[in-house]
């Protein structure tokens, strides 16, 4: 390298530290946009093809100026109430000893939060988080005791499982006795619908809620209901949540991650790829480990990635709607 040629690397590398020091949370002027879209207005993005109808219905709120949180709460119970969806709500799968146990939280842009988490024989347990949010002091309220609270707030109660689900798990019970048995790539862990709302106003909610991984072990939780693992919302930065096997999202604390990630700088779809990578970093074996994450920035840059292809997320906005494939991890 020539004395001039150095001088002139050094200067810019002189420039560019500076430049992280004076500007430190603009590191996102520098990230590639590639698989990301930046929408200006009311956003709604959820996880997998089921996502489709729960904007439509979350679309309905914010088209008409109406909040964020609104929005995720009603766009999640129509998935909640789906008797064909075999991953969330009235139609979900059983675990191994027969019951249909839910989990579900929503936050909103004041990051007041709520959540339930094995749960049994309520149809919408995302309201009962909504009501937990609203009237109580706490966040959580788990089994009997968030039942007991659903009953005393007025929530229907329903019978779980379906006969089409019952007769299912039936056959399944004679075939497979296996405690330990890995879900299918983007089959039994279909497990959540993730919705993440902008509104306005600018302002931003999320919701999540599941049956979780069909024939869990009874009293199995995954990341769906703990606030920082299956969705978190910073207002001053944006929100994420996830999808997958929950287990391992909790291991990295995923969706409050994304959002951290953000924070310093990164873009959405490039959190949402570090988060990724940083599960495939935790596990030696990624057999059958899928793993996405989608994220909305306060810009209104959307984003996600997933372990492995086949992940995919419900775009809706007032251009336009549609189905948006998900990069994925090609190098582990």
């Amino acid at each position: 390298m020539s004395d001039q040629k150095r001088r002139n690397f050094l200067k810019l590398g002189l420039i560019g530290a500076a430049v992280g020091l004076v500007k430190p949370f603009k590191a996102s002027e520098l990230v590639a946009k590639s698989f990301e879209t930046k929408i200006d207005g009311p956003i709604v993005i959820s996880t997998w093809n089921h996502g489709l109808a729960a904007n439509a219905a979350a679309w309905e709120v914010l088209r008409v100026g109406g909040n964020a949180i609104d929005a995720v709460e009603k766009g999640v119970r129509v998935t909640e109430s789906d008797l064909t969806n075999r991953s969330v709500g009235i139609g979900g799968m059983p675990d191994r000893d027969g019951h249909v146990t839910l989990d579900a939280c929503i936050m909103d842009h004041e990051s007041r939060c709520g959540s339930v988490a094995f749960l049994e024989g309520i149809g919408h347990p995302i309201s009962v988080a909504r009501s937990i949010m609203d009237k109580t002091q706490h966040v959580m309220l788990v089994g009997a005791g968030a039942k007991k609270f659903a009953l005393e707030q007025g929530f229907d109660t329903i019978k779980t499982p379906i006969p089409e689900v019952k007769a299912e798990y039936k056959k399944w019970k004679k075939e497979n006795q296996d405690l330990f048995k890995k879900p299918e790539i983007n089959h039994e862990n279909h497990d959540t619908i993730g919705l993440i709302a902008m509104d306005k106003k600018g302002n931003l909610s999320g919701a999540c809620t599941t049956s979780g991984w069909a024939y869990k072990m009874h009293g199995r939780v995954g990341d769906s209901p703990i606030i920082g693992a299956g969705l978190f919302v910073d207002n001053e930065i944006g929100a994420a949540c996830a999808t997958g096997l929950g287990e391992a999202i909790v291991r990295i604390a995923g969706s409050h991650t994304v959002v951290e990630l953000m924070r310093h700088g990164y873009s959405p779809m490039d959190a949402c790829r570090l988060a990724v990578e940083r599960i495939i970093s935790k596990h030696k074996d990624l057999t059958n480990l899928q793993a996405g994450f989608i994220a909305i920035d306060k810009n209104g840059v959307v984003g996600s990635y997933s372990v492995y292809n086949g992940f995919n997320y419900a775009l809706k906005t007032d251009t336009e709607e549609k189905i948006v494939d998900a990069p994925f991890n090609r190098n582990w």
